[in-house]
């Protein structure tokens, strides 16, 4: 397994994201997940190159639609406890 990090600045919210690359066959080419201070970190799996290769405009671009799917989750979760809070 081949373990690189790289820390990116995000300037908007000042919110360092750790970047991880790694070669494992086990593991899928994306993975988001949290690091150790509960902040998100990105593992890029170098053993799945050619499919990250042969995809990458589409992953590049799905960060929209993936944030617009986590407004959707976010937005239900508050839906329903705000009616729970309506109804105590």
């Amino acid at each position: 397994m081949i373990v690189k990090q790289v820390n990116m600045n995000m300037e908007r919210n000042k919110m360092e994201i750790e970047y991880r690359i790694i070669s494992d066959e086990s593991l899928p080419p994306i993975v988001i997940t949290m690091d150790d201070n509960d902040r998100p970190k990105v593992v890029i799996n170098r053993y799945h190159q050619i499919w990250l290769s042969l995809y990458r405009a589409e992953i590049g671009g799905c960060a929209k639609s993936l944030f617009d799917e986590i407004v959707k989750l976010l937005n239900s979760h508050l839906s329903e406890q705000r009616e729970v809070e309506k109804y105590e």
